[in-house]
């Protein structure tokens, strides 16, 4: 299914002597630049994995009704993120001639020359077509960013869930701790031994939560950026330590000031109370 799209409907076509930029031979070779024998084509690697096909096969396209076969003579990757142009399926010269077509081209400039552009390419080639892509660019930069912030504001609710469970968690273990710290008191510890135990304990608990997590959310993550959206699974690593460490920390800072308090009680109290 996730290549149906190359058999749906028409494809852009073309021809060229040299390799366009944003691609890669991964099988085959790319004809010599004065190459005037028989029709060579050249396809995009996964499309050609989708097809069942490869180097040395044969196809045969459909072009204004007339056939027109070809050997297949390399496979390529193509970067189809350099905002530059490709194809899927290219040519090579001599192959689309006599066809009917249309010259393509793009140009990266800066926003003075892009208006000085659109004002001068029209009389000049009055035929020409000139299509701005920055504000579309940009319009998917914004939307992009609104769903990197929903992702962060979800997080953050988690954080924040995963925190008040764990003040929870130290309050419904208040009684008990208070009693482990007066026994321990009366068998001789110190106030700092046992802060020392407890300390040794939450940085046991923040350790273990912070692998956990980490292990749970990146294969959430890869699952989400390369099963879901087939995007590149490029995590930053430096963000994520910063978060593991903050996370752990603050388990740790929260286990620590949550035992404070027991550490004031009073044996006669606390037993009399039990």
């Amino acid at each position: 299914p996730e290549g149906a799209w190359v058999l749906n409907g028409d494809r852009g076509l073309t021809y060229s002597s040299a390799l366009p930029k944003g691609s890669e031979i991964v099988a085959g070779q790319w004809w010599p630049a004065n190459y005037k024998g028989p029709a060579l084509v050249s396809i995009e690697a996964e499309v050609a994995k989708t097809l069942g096909i490869g180097v040395g096969d044969s196809l045969t396209i459909s072009l204004l009704g007339v056939e027109v076969p070809a050997q297949i003579a390399s496979l390529r990757t193509v970067k189809w993120d350099n905002f530059g142009l490709n194809y899927v399926m290219v040519f090579s010269p001599g192959s689309l001639d006599a066809a009917p077509h249309n010259m393509v081209a793009t140009l990266t400039v800066s926003k003075p020359a892009e208006r000085i552009l659109a004002k001068s390419i029209p009389p000049t080639f009055p035929s020409s077509s000139l299509i701005e892509v920055g504000e579309v660019t940009a319009q998917i930069t914004v939307l992009l960013t609104q769903m990197a912030q929903a992702i962060a504001a979800a997080a953050s609710i988690a954080i924040l869930a995963g925190i008040a469970v764990l003040v929870g968690a130290i309050a419904a273990a208040r009684q008990s701790r208070i009693y482990d710290s007066v026994i321990m008191k009366m068998l001789g510890s110190t106030r700092g031994q046992i802060l020392g135990a407890q300390a040794l304990e939450y940085g046991t608990l923040a350790v273990v939560l912070g692998l956990v997590s980490l292990l749970l959310g990146m294969l959430a993550a890869y699952y989400v950026v390369v099963q879901i959206f087939d995007f590149s699974f490029m995590p930053d690593y430096s963000i994520l330590a910063l978060t593991l460490v903050g996370g752990a920390g603050l388990t740790f800072i929260l286990g620590i000031v949550g035992s404070l308090p027991i550490l004031a009680a009073r044996p006669s109290e606390a037993l009399r109370s039990l």
